[in-house]
């Protein structure tokens, strides 16, 4: 299973404005270029022109915005549960907190619970206190100017056991996709799973009552076959409808309006073509994405440096579609048996991410818990690594994040 940065940069033509404070949850300086050029056409004033959504919130208009901007010059550090997963159960503060005295620029989580066939919206039930700890954190996170994105451990539509085909049958991987889409035998169960996450996304408020923009990257790592949406049971066509189909349903018919939605393949492409191959097209994309352990995992600068060639053909179609880049998941996890490596975070993924003039608007690592980590917690024997690379000048914690919410003016 498997899913950063501000310093004022020289352009030649730009209005800048300075967003001052250093808080937990503030902001920092902060580029604007108006009015647009030929190679950044993107301003305040046009920026819903280049959305999935017509009728997004402001507050989403605002973070597509300052998504965009950030690449410029910073790459938002992110984790997924981070208020949740603890490194040896120790709870409290998030594991990079308690190592960098911030929280995480980005947090994830996943509608895998909320969607859940116990989930029974019982006080009593594990499963909708999940979901009601999942709804705290994502406006906690939002109060204090962090990002939120989710993802979907969605389980197949039969049985309802599992994502994994491993632990489905060779008839059930070879139909299940197919019966979600339009027409087929699942595609109203898909709907009212939809249906759920379109009722908590449009119940996601601030303390103002304005909506929660969240990012959310449905169907995964889709490009591998370890999940049911996987390369080897649906063709590209089907794959796309059914993203497509996600799209249309939580937007036109579910009026749902604070997301940015998220393309995100697993590392096994090479060129633009490949990584486009089943890409559901502009009008359905926001963020162009990847999950990425691969390259990363004891693979050294030569893994770095392949990480970085695929990243570069993201940050590339980006700029020129106006999109937002990210590396959607990464990490390598450390347990007893699993040492850390060397300056992992501060020279490996750092070069990554910054090599070849990218722009890569937020990094998510995996969650913690007991018995390892992807993000070292202050007492790791890696934290100083990660403390280092939290420091560069191309990485942002929350506490060097603008406004993310609101336009700049």
């Amino acid at each position: 299973m498997k899913t950063t940065f501000l310093k004022i940069a020289f352009l030649s033509i730009s209005v800048l404005t300075i967003l001052s404070c250093s808080s937990d949850k503030e902001d920092a300086a902060q580029i604007i270029i108006d009015p647009p050029t030929q190679d950044d056409p993107l301003t305040t004033s046009n920026t819903i022109n280049y959305m999935v959504d017509a009728n997004a919130s402001k507050e989403t208009v605002a973070l597509f915005y300052n998504l965009k901007r950030l690449a410029k010059t910073k790459t938002a550090i992110g984790q997924q549960d981070a208020f949740n997963s603890f490194y040896q159960d120790a709870a409290g503060d998030s594991d990079i907190k308690k190592n960098t005295g911030f929280d995480p620029a980005v947090l994830g989580s996943d509608f895998m619970f909320i969607t859940d066939k116990n989930n029974n919206g019982q006080a009593n039930n594990w499963y909708y206190q999940q979901e009601q700890k999942i709804i705290t954190d994502t406006k906690a996170a939002y109060a204090k100017g962090i990002i939120n994105t989710f993802c979907w451990h969605l389980r197949e539509p039969f049985k309802e056991d599992s994502f994994y085909t491993a632990d489905m049958s060779a008839e059930e991987k070879a139909s299940a996709f197919k019966s979600i889409l339009p027409g087929g035998s699942n595609n109203e169960w898909y709907k009212k799973k939809l249906d759920k996450v379109a009722s908590v996304v449009s119940n996601l408020k601030g303390t103002n009552g304005e909506l929660i923009p969240i990012i959310f990257r449905p169907l995964h790592e889709f490009d591998g076959s370890w999940f049911w949406w996987g390369a080897n049971f649906c063709t590209a066509d089907e794959y796309k409808k059914a993203y497509q189909f996600t799209v249309d349903y939580l937007k036109n018919t579910k009026g749902v309006h604070n997301i940015l939605y998220a393309f995100s393949p697993d590392n096994s492409y090479t060129t633009e073509n490949n990584y486009l191959s089943r890409y559901p097209g502009d009008k359905y994309v926001d963020i162009i994405g990847m999950d990425n352990y691969g390259d990363f995992n004891n693979q050294g600068q030569t893994g770095s440096d392949r990480a970085n060639a695929k990243l570069k053909i993201l940050s590339d179609y980006a700029k020129a579609k106006v999109k937002i880049a990210a590396l959607t998941e990464t990490g390598y996890r450390v347990t007893t048996t699993t040492p850390a490596i060397t300056d992992w975070f501060s020279t490996l993924l750092y070069s990554a991410l910054t090599k070849n003039d990218i722009q890569i608007s937020y990094v998510m690592f995996w969650n913690n818990n007991a018995d390892g980590y992807y993000v070292p917690n202050g007492s790791a024997s890696n934290a100083a690594d990660f403390k280092t690379y939290s420091l560069k000048a191309k990485s942002a914690l929350v506490n060097s994040l603008p406004k993310m919410y609101e336009m700049p003016k």
